[in-house]
């Protein structure tokens, strides 16, 4: 299995340093200026025309998030980057960061101009030191070469970009919780309505979108809505960075076409099961969806075919283990995680979260028991769809997933 390259496209070759004169190079910051001679909600409209969608997790269609947008407000409008990149298992936005920055950043000030934001921020992890170092010196040599400031390269249209460092926290990657710790405030996701495209930053019009997401806007103005959508399936158009981990022999980052096979991505791309182990099970995106057994990954991997097989393509994070891997323990240090990161401000997820790590340790401790379990996946069945943001859910789905796929392995660890 080969890539398809578009955003790394790049990176993939040999000496390439990121940097403003690389890049432009390369063809960049061509769409921009062909962006800048169209009509704001003419580059909405393209971007809706391409399909692209949410790469953050969500998978909500990007166009349609920017048209949303409230106008006329009489306020500023913003457009934030979510580079609070924290799932476990995920690390393409990095990969964006620290090696093509300014294709991203091309995405970015495609954006402002069609959201008519003036003042756009990138809200990056607070642990990815050389990613915003590399970053806020792209950003830098933009301002020397007058692509950003007074004018977006030399259009009568002023634009600032600020990258913030995030406050090491998980929950920040929920877009009003960013938002909250953007402004100052302890990251906490808001309850909606209204929506930050209504009142976002400090009250303010705002679209949240991810890194990827953007980085896909240069190729789609440069090439047109249809060369993207033809790059997937329907309803999943494009290319999407694969982060692949775990025990494969090939873990890496790849550039792959939307609806590829799970299985030969696995297999071919990753090479395989490492030390001609069996495979155990398959966590396609990222901790918090439902894992999935061998028997189930003969799929498209796409948001729509992944949700027919019961789980999701989510952050696009695909996390292998072998048959050596002890579930219970796999799932007692994901609980641990998603239970820390609550930011407690809901009942069933701080609570709910609590209770079943202390449940799980009891299982590694081989202290589990048949009301142990039922009330295991119980409690994780409670937390979700009860909670203001997804955490709650990314708590319960691999709880009740895990009970599901493997119950014998839970029942070896009774007491």
């Amino acid at each position: 299995m080969d890539e398809t390259l578009v955003i790394f496209k790049n990176i993939r070759q040999p000496g390439y340093q990121g940097d403003l004169k690389s890049y432009k190079r390369s063809g960049g910051y061509q769409a921009l200026e062909k962006a800048l001679k169209m009509k704001p909600e003419d580059v909405v409209q393209i971007v809706k025309d391409s399909g692209l969608r949410g790469r953050g997790g969500a998978g909500f269609p990007t166009g349609l998030k920017w048209s949303f947008m409230a106008k006329n407000t009489g306020k500023p409008s913003y457009l934030v980057i979510n580079a609070d990149e924290g799932e476990p298992g995920t690390c393409k936005d990095r990969e964006i960061l620290t090696k093509e920055p300014h294709m991203f950043l091309e995405g970015f000030m495609i954006g402002c101009y069609a959201l008519g934001c003036h003042h756009g921020y990138v809200y990056v992890r607070g642990e990815f030191v050389p990613a915003m170092k590399k970053l806020q010196t792209a950003i830098d040599e933009c301002y020397e070469a007058k692509i950003l400031g007074a004018k977006l390269n030399g259009f009568d249209f002023a634009l600032d970009i600020t990258v913030h460092p995030g406050a090491g926290a998980y929950i920040c990657g929920e877009e009003t919780a960013l938002l909250d710790s953007l402004e100052g405030k302890r990251g906490q996701p808001r309850t909606k309505p209204p929506f930050p495209a209504v009142a976002g930053f400090n009250a303010c019009p705002t679209s949240v979108n991810n890194v990827e997401t953007l980085t896909s806007v240069p190729f789609i103005i440069r090439e047109g809505a249809e060369a993207f959508k033809g790059l997937g399936p329907p309803n999943n158009a494009g290319t999407h960075l694969v982060s692949l981990s775990g025990h494969v022999n090939k873990p890496g980052v790849y550039e792959l076409r939307m609806g590829v096979n799970l299985k030969d991505i696995i297999y071919d791309l990753g090479g395989g099961i490492r030390n001609g182990k069996k495979l155990k099970g398959v966590i396609p995106g990222g901790s918090s969806v439902p894992v999935l057994l061998p028997d189930e990954i003969d799929v498209g991997y796409d948001y729509d075919s992944l949700r027919k097989v019961g789980s999701m393509m989510g952050s696009s994070a695909i996390m292998v283990f072998d048959e050596d891997t002890d579930v219970v323990n796999l799932l007692y240090r994901l609980v641990k995680f998603y239970n820390h990161e609550s930011c407690g401000q809901c009942t069933p997820c701080r609570e709910g979260g609590n209770w079943s790590r202390l449940i799980l340790r009891d299982f590694v401790a081989y202290k589990g028991s048949e009301e142990k379990l039922r009330r295991l996946d119980r409690v994780g069945g409670n937390i979700m769809g009860s909670t203001l943001c997804a955490l709650g859910d990314a708590t319960g789905m691999p709880i009740r997933a895990f009970i599901k796929k493997f119950p014998d392995e839970f029942r070896s660890h009774f007491g």
